[in-house]
């Protein structure tokens, strides 16, 4: 996979126009998540897995999914939330009463058809394995984002596997375009190393053609870039959306924005207990800062402290439920 090149414009106004609206317009000061929602089985291990026998383990049953874990990190740091995503029809409440409690304002769609997506998540130290059953969130549509959400807000956000979920790709290029034409920023997380190989990194950048803000991991980087180092994936990346912040674990973040040199932030130091959800918790301490108008390498230092928090609990979501 070479290099990747060339830029896009729609982007760099798209971002410019979101910093217009954050600061004269206070009253769009909302984040609107859109995305999946899981019910995550997370097993730890208390030593390795023996084959054909039992393991001791901790199995705790959480709720996640990448997108509504970073919409309740989001509405525990106190920014204003609005979430749209899909699970079976008898978990509506539920899922409901979970994200309300965070303070999120949730607008999930019933699905008659199929189940609520279930992740197995295999903790191994730092590592993880996943087993997962998307459900609901495949008939996820990014149309399912009203209007009248975006007209209060100052950033939308959604995960890869919005893209990857569906056949149908110009509901999400429509969801950016009417971002855009409100002067609203569009961040967006690749969340996934292995469904991104599988799907084209040209293809994805296609898809996501005018968004503003990425957060992609390492791994996610070298897939998207064919890149090995961290600040070289970084810049490349930056080339095709105007600010990126590369995770790199307990290395730190690299913040890299169009035509300025990257900058590397260090991650906290924190007990890992599970790794879930550091990505997306470090994306909602990021965006909590931004929209408040700190700068890219402020909001990078608030998301790694979040991050910090987020890997020291069992599960995705903030430790309060």
């Amino acid at each position: 996979m070479s290099a990747i090149s060339g830029s896009v414009e729609h982007a760099s106004s798209a971002a410019g126009g979101r910093d217009s609206a954050r600061k004269k317009d206070p009253a769009r000061n909302r984040v609107v998540v859109f995305g999946d929602v899981i019910d995550d089985i997370v097993v730890v291990p208390d030593g390795p897995i023996r084959r054909d026998t039992d393991t001791p383990s901790s199995i705790r049953n959480r709720a996640g999914g990448s997108a509504a874990n970073a919409a309740s990190w989001l509405a525990d740091l106190g920014a204003e939330v609005d979430f749209v995503g899909r699970v079976a029809a008898e978990d509506v409440p539920r899922h409901s009463a979970i994200l309300e409690a965070f303070g999120v304002t949730p607008h999930l769609i019933g699905d008659t058809e199929h189940p609520t997506g279930t992740i197995v998540v295999l903790v191994d130290g730092n590592n993880r394995s996943m087993l997962t059953e998307r459900g609901a969130n495949a008939w996820l549509s990014a149309d399912d984002v009203g209007d009248e959400l975006l007209d209060h807000a100052s950033v939308v956000h959604f995960t890869g596997y919005s893209v990857f979920d569906s056949a149908d790709h110009l509901p999400v290029r429509r969801l950016i375009e009417r971002a855009a034409a409100r002067g609203v920023a569009v961040s967006v997380d690749p969340a996934s190393a292995g469904n991104l190989d599988d799907f084209g990194s040209e293809e994805f950048f296609e898809v996501i053609a005018g968004a503003g803000i990425l957060f992609p991991n390492f791994e996610e980087g070298r897939v998207l870039t064919g890149l090995d180092g961290p600040e070289e994936i970084a810049a490349a990346l930056a080339a095709r959306v105007p600010l990126v912040a590369l995770t790199l674990g307990t290395d730190g973040v690299v913040v890299a924005q169009r035509g300025q040199e990257p900058v590397r932030v260090a991650a906290q130091e924190s007990a890992i207990v599970d790794p879930t959800g550091a990505g997306d918790s470090f994306t909602a301490g990021f965006l909590a800062s931004w929209i408040t108008g700190a700068d890219a390498v402020a909001s990078a230092k608030a998301g790694v402290k979040v991050a910090a928090r987020a890997v020291a609990t069992v599960g995705g979501r903030p430790p309060k439920l």
